[in-house]
């Protein structure tokens, strides 16, 4: 399935799956951060193509994914220890510096990695997800307020339902997920800034979507194979959905600990935006330059939120591309 043998190297104390292809010798090399629920297999396509255009890539399972080790306490997952992460998969592969991939929530950690960790940070590129500011107060109460508590991310700091929900089968959860927007939607979603009116239900319940799901009745199609669907459905039937949830029950630690950080990415970056991704539209990335001024763009239109997956040829390209142009 298009995949390197996998690799194992231990790092921050534990042990991270990781695949690799490419010439060793390429500078900078670069890292794929996947979102949730996703895994290294996510950037399959990157990891193959990018490696046969000479570029030294990698692309690891995460913390409480796949192949990696899943530690039990929650605190585990927050964003000190998903950085530190990526900081000792570096020296564990005797790299100095690399660009920084991400999609989705791996897009959250590699802007961070370049506000924690720059001396090691080439490059980041955001697939869907901009970067965030450091909210006035506490995400998660922003969230309730506007979308309500069943919005799938204030959802998610409830102990072990959400975990239950989505787990108990995780061919139909996954079904829901990897779907493309329906041909002809021209919907404009606000995403994450979305604001309900008072009395509304919830924005984005997905846990309730998700006990309410059929696959049999959803006319979205599909953009796995059935081979890759499978891959999907059996590591998350084997591990379950917790490792991921618990990067979402972080958000206020996370928010907590980066008082007085300062929010300014020197590093060249590029920002891959989605035309239909519903959480994160392109306009989430409006006004990115105050924060990375050093920042280019492209526009996948037509495209959903698993952008790399759904528009895999554009999206190598445009990787390709800007590398060559920043790093020639």
């Amino acid at each position: 399935m298009s995949m390197p043998p996998v690799q194992y190297v231990q790092t921050n104390g534990i042990r991270m799956a990781v695949y690799e292809a490419g010439p060793a010798t390429a500078r900078p090399p670069i890292v794929f951060c996947h979102g949730f629920p996703e895994l290294a297999f996510s950037w399959r396509h990157q990891l193959r193509d990018l490696g046969k255009r000479g570029l030294r890539v990698l692309a690891p399972d995460q913390r409480g994914y796949g192949l990696t080790d899943a530690p039990k306490p929650v605190e585990a997952y927050d964003i000190e220890n998903l950085c530190a992460d990526l900081v000792g998969l570096l020296d564990a592969k005797g790299i100095e510096k690399a660009v920084f991939c991400g999609h989705d929530w791996g897009g959250i950690v590699v802007w961070q990695m370049a506000l924690r960790h720059a001396t090691r940070v080439a490059g980041v590129i955001g697939v869907n997800t901009p970067f965030m500011a450091r909210s006035p107060i506490d995400p998660i109460q922003i969230m309730r307020k506007r979308m309500g508590d069943e919005m799938y991310i204030v959802h998610f700091q409830k102990p072990s339902e959400a975990d239950a929900v989505l787990g108990a089968d995780a061919g139909k959860t996954m079904s829901l997920f990897m779907r493309r927007p329906l041909d002809g939607d021209m919907s404009v979603s606000a995403g994450l800034a979305t604001e309900r009116k008072e009395g509304d239900p919830s924005v984005f319940p997905l846990v309730r979507i998700v006990e309410a799901y059929d696959p049999a009745f959803d006319p979205r199609e599909r953009f796995l194979s059935d081979e890759e669907m499978a891959f999907f459905v059996d590591t998350f039937t084997r591990t379950g959905f917790t490792g991921g949830i618990n990067w979402y029950r972080n958000f206020t630690r996370n928010w907590e600990r980066s008082a007085g950080i300062v929010e300014r990415v020197d590093a060249p970056s590029l920002m891959i935006m989605a035309e239909k991704d519903a959480v994160l539209p392109p306009s989430s990335a409006d006004g990115m330059e105050k924060w990375v001024p050093n920042l280019d763009r492209h526009l996948v239109k037509g495209s959903g939120h698993w952008t790399q997956q759904e528009r895999p040829e554009e999206v190598t390209r445009v990787i390709a591309d800007w590398m060559k142009k920043t790093f020639a």
